[in-house]
């Protein structure tokens, strides 16, 4: 049988110290029939730059790599466009702070094929790996994801956004991916394949490396944003007219309320702190500093 080309889809903005690590991954993959599509969504780094230094659409070089540059439109318009003008058979989708392993489209594509008569296999979805910093948020995120993946079925009802691939004749067949969903588009435009009757599988060997997601405060905000995108899901695909699995890669709720209590606990420890500033008691305040930092550092661990 003759293997399928794979256009590989990847978007950007101000992130330009991940593109080199992210595109020499995607040229580095074994499967032998592929080219990659990069998306600038009106960075104002130096992404322009540096972007066009691998633009080779001839595949000179190697690999056609094909940049294209837009205004700030958003991810999913981003990836419209690279749906458009792809010219493989399969469309892979990716992020630009993932790393792929190089057997990431090998491993999806000797997927697509159904292993019944039940199956119709629109999309093949891998598994990312999300690496540890040095801070709790990152381990605890690592450690989150690793759980959602041990649990999750062949049979899925979410094609993930770091590490997927969509046949692109059904994608295009229910409309591409939608400009207006800032975020979740790739939950949204799963439900939609699956209620036209497809089917998404995963595939555990496909995987994509993720780098490591620290910072509290980022964390929440990103928490936030899921959870906005997931009300809009629930809002436009109720439950009544969802067909296919059920959810099976829900956010991060579990890992919010883990986090509070330690946070809570971080905030309260400084009050003694504050207090003595407050009263201009020196040694209150350094006293109380001490075992301040001496309760971040155990949180920490």
């Amino acid at each position: 049988m003759d293997l399928p080309k794979v256009s590989i889809t990847v978007c950007v903005r101000n992130g330009v110290h991940w593109i080199e690590d992210c595109i020499e991954s995607l040229r580095a993959q074994t499967h032998p029939c592929i080219e990659i599509l990069v998306v600038n969504d009106g960075s104002t780094d130096r992404c322009e730059d540096v972007l066009n230094a691998f633009h080779d659409p001839g595949g000179q070089r190697g690999v056609p790599v094909r940049v294209h540059h837009q205004a700030p439109l958003g991810l999913s318009a981003g990836r419209a466009w690279a749906l458009e003008n792809a010219t493989g058979a399969w469309v892979a989708i990716t992020d630009i702070d993932v790393r792929p392993e190089p057997d990431w489209i090998a491993n999806m594509v000797a997927q697509i094929n159904p292993v019944d008569e039940h199956e119709t296999v629109v999309a093949v979805t891998g598994r990312t790996v999300f690496e540890q910093a040095e801070d709790l948020v990152s381990r605890l995120r690592s450690v989150e994801i690793a759980a959602k993946y041990r649990a999750r079925p062949r049979r899925t009802s979410l094609a993930n956004g770091p590490c997927s691939m969509f046949n692109r004749e059904a994608l295009m067949a229910v409309g591409g991916f939608d400009p207006s969903w800032y975020h979740a588009e790739d939950m949204e435009v799963s439900l939609r394949l699956i209620r036209a009757g497809g089917t998404i599988v995963y595939a555990r060997d496909a995987l994509v490396r993720h780098v490591p997601e620290s910072g509290i405060d980022h964390f929440l905000a990103k928490r936030k944003r899921d959870a906005r995108a997931h009300v809009r899901i629930v809002r436009h695909h109720p439950k009544r007219q969802r067909t296919g699995p059920g959810f099976d890669f829900l956010g991060s709720s579990t890992m919010v309320l883990c986090l509070l209590p330690l946070w809570l606990a971080i905030f309260t420890s400084g009050l003694p702190f504050l207090v003595g500033v407050l009263r201009g008691d020196i040694e209150l305040g350094r006293n109380a500093l001490e075992r301040w930092e001496g309760t971040v550092l155990l949180v920490s661990v």
